[in-house]
């Protein structure tokens, strides 16, 4: 049963205490086991900056205002989530340790580790917001809307753990759903306005930005911060209801292929 999940989970003790402690632990792992650090969670969205800076700035002209905070804040959300949902598809696989020798809920397992790719996003958060203030030549004033990206992020993160539960438990029985995953995020990438100029992207595909979630994220993120202004509200909605089908779908899955992770893989 579905809530069989959720209930277990809600009825244990120190529940956000064991979650942080192994979301330290993931994070430590990820990158304090690298020379480089934390610096690699930098690393990735700064040089994909650059590189679509040069190819629709400087080659291709684009007109958008402040162009290098635009793609990075956009760099950031998308990151997060192919890192959240790519990253985790063999979740069961790699730690089945932890569900089959000891007294952990699956879910927590999920949970930590996006908690971990979270404080991986508000180091990267923070590094735009010193960029786009002190060194972007076309910022503007950062006003209260700036907290609109709290309920952003917790939609991200949202959407993200409901991709994580689908495609690491639809692995457990398709294992090339890594490869399928692969391809499908490529074209995600491109159907996102993570370079785009929002008025040509609408325009060249009308209703894109209420078909993909991602889109409309990274759309309010974009007005909440560098604009100043209020999210679309529409859209913000339509987001959250993606979000929520998504999640109860991959609860759907763990309770009903989770279960038989430890024997199947």
């Amino acid at each position: 049963m579905l809530l069989k999940i959720i209930n277990d989970w809600v009825s244990r003790s120190n529940k956000l205490e064991r979650l942080w402690l192994l979301a330290k632990i993931e994070f430590k792992l990820r990158y304090y086991e690298n020379k480089l650090g934390l610096f690699w969670a930098l690393l990735k969205p700064v040089m994909d900056m650059c590189i679509y800076y040069i190819a629709f700035k400087i080659i291709l002209k684009s007109d958008v205002p402040a162009f290098a905070s635009y793609l990075f804040i956009g760099l950031i959300f998308w990151i997060f989530f192919t890192e959240s949902s790519g990253g985790t598809i063999q979740i069961l696989s790699n730690k089945k340790y932890l569900y089959e020798y000891s007294n952990m809920n699956k879910l927590e397992i999920y949970i930590s580790t996006l908690l971990s790719s979270s404080i991986g996003f508000f180091f990267n958060f923070i590094i735009f917001l010193l960029f786009y203030l002190f060194i972007e030549p076309e910022s503007k004033a950062i006003g209260i809307h700036i907290f609109y990206v709290l309920p952003l992020f917790f939609n991200l993160f949202l959407l993200s753990l409901g991709f994580s539960l689908i495609l690491s438990n639809i692995f457990i029985i398709a294992k090339d759903i890594s490869q399928i995953w692969q391809v499908f995020v490529n074209f995600l990438f491109f159907l996102s306005p993570i370079f785009y100029k929002l008025e040509v992207f609408r325009k060249s595909l009308p209703g894109i930005d209420y078909g993909n979630p991602i889109a409309g994220l990274i759309i309010n993120a974009r007005k909440v911060v560098i604009n100043n202004e209020n999210p679309e509200w529409k859209l913000f909605a339509f987001d959250y209801t993606y979000a929520i089908f998504f999640l109860l779908a991959g609860l759907i899955l763990l309770n009903k292929l989770g279960s038989k992770a430890a024997e199947k893989l």
